[in-house]
């Protein structure tokens, strides 16, 4: 992807038709590339999300809460999902993270999403205003009935302040985009109650890595994460293991292998900060997380590369 150029953001995009498309398999929550100066490295952004494709991922969610979404203007956002479309040309599902703080902007996101060519779109509660459950219904019925793509919905309370319990989400299963939910509290019960409520309706994604397998084995359709960005040929094997070989004693022992890895992202308390060190260390510098986000110590990037090594 040398030939790839930084262009500004009126560069075409002429995605292939893709709608109709069933989300399934492992997703990578994409990393934003960053040069050193924390301006997007979009040339990097094209090469590294080439790759995630070629190492046999099942989709990508660009501008998740790993992309940093929250930190990229407007036109950033709307120039990494550009990029993003422009290499990924229709050979997985791009479903654009549409997050923002109001109703209004998050339906501005997702339309934009659609008007790209994106597959679908995820959503979180919006953040901060802390939305009681009608007001929260309200808003994923107002942007359900501004698009015709796909909605991922994403409950992840440890980041938006907000949490949507198996109860809600059946109710909100109605809504006739609401396809797919992203359970990220890390909670098996959670995922076990949602498919057994709504499993018939949605398919439900592990968001937690620490509890993929399981899920996977109880039936869940894939798995959401940031780690996949470190270990994507890893996460494929392991779907495919678990979900189209149902050879379970090799999925768990790769599950084991991947663990200590898994283990010190999710309970590290700097998800995408080790993240995007982690691709580093594996040969795929990323560069740094931008501000507030710092790079990690040495001590920490000492201990991500011994958990790197037990792979």
């Amino acid at each position: 992807y040398k030939r790839f150029k930084d262009q500004n953001s009126q560069m075409k995009t002429s995605p292939p038709k893709t709608k109709g498309r069933t989300f399934r398999g492992v997703f990578a929550a994409s990393v934003t590339p960053m040069k050193a100066g924390q301006e997007i490295d979009f040339p990097r952004l094209a090469a590294f999300t080439d790759y995630l494709v070629r190492q046999g991922l099942h989709g990508l969610v660009p501008l998740g809460s790993t992309g940093e979404y929250y930190a990229l203007s407007p036109v950033e956002r709307e120039r990494v999902l550009r990029a993003t479309l422009e290499v990924v040309a229709g050979r997985v599902p791009v479903v654009a993270g549409a997050n923002a703080g109001s109703t209004r902007d998050v339906i501005a996101f997702a339309r934009q999403a659609e008007r790209l060519g994106c597959d679908g779109v995820m959503l979180a509660a919006p953040y901060y205003s802390l939305p009681r459950p009608e007001e929260l219904f309200a808003h994923f019925r107002a942007v359900n009935n501004a698009i015709g793509i796909p909605i991922v919905l994403y409950n992840y309370p440890g980041r938006t302040g907000v949490d949507m319990p198996p109860e809600f989400i059946e109710r909100l299963a109605a809504l006739s985009n609401l396809r797919y939910v992203k359970e990220s509290t890390g909670e098996m019960p959670r995922i076990t109650e949602l498919l057994r409520r709504c499993g018939g309706r949605l398919g439900v994604f592990c968001g937690c890595d620490t509890i993929a397998l399981e899920s996977l084995m109880m039936g869940a359709v894939g798995w959401i994460g940031g780690v996949a960005n470190v270990l994507p040929k890893s996460h494929a094997k392991l779907y495919n293991l678990a979900v189209v070989e149902k050879n379970f004693r090799a999925a768990r022992k790769l599950f084991f292998q991947m663990l200590p890895l898994l283990e010190l992202m999710e309970g590290g308390g700097k998800y995408t900060q080790f993240v995007k060190a982690a691709c580093a260390l594996a040969g795929h510098p990323v560069g740094p997380p931008r501000r507030p986000l710092l790079i990690p110590t040495a001590p920490e990037r000492a201990r991500l590369r011994r958990a790197l090594r037990l792979l």
